[in-house]
């Protein structure tokens, strides 16, 4: 695994998986199942969007931190790793967003 905080990160929270989930708010997540981070995921990225709108940036940064924070969580949930998501965006390195949209419909 790479010497990235995202790679650091995850190692953390994948290692908190089947830990007892009164000892460790990430093993209580992760115990709750795909559906709850999923979810917890979701209300954090409003709270970003909403720190955004309102041009508070120490709220966005501090939000973001909470958004990478619950997606690796629905990741190690989810059983992908950041590896995963690597190797997706390393198949769109060159392409234009439009073009990586399009290629989707068909």
């Amino acid at each position: 695994m790479a010497d990235h905080p995202i790679d650091r990160l995850f190692a953390t929270v994948a290692s908190r998986k089947g830990a007892d989930p009164k000892s460790s708010y990430t093993a209580k997540l992760l115990s709750e199942g795909v559906q709850k981070c999923a979810k917890k995921f979701g209300e954090e990225a409003v709270e970003a969007a909403l720190a955004a709108v309102s041009n508070d940036k120490q709220a966005l940064a501090a939000e973001s931190a909470d958004v990478l924070y619950h997606l690796l969580v629905l990741w190690a949930a989810s059983g992908i790793t950041p590896d995963d998501v690597y190797v997706a965006l390393k198949a769109r390195e060159g392409q234009s967003g439009l073009q990586e949209k399009a290629s989707r419909k068909t």
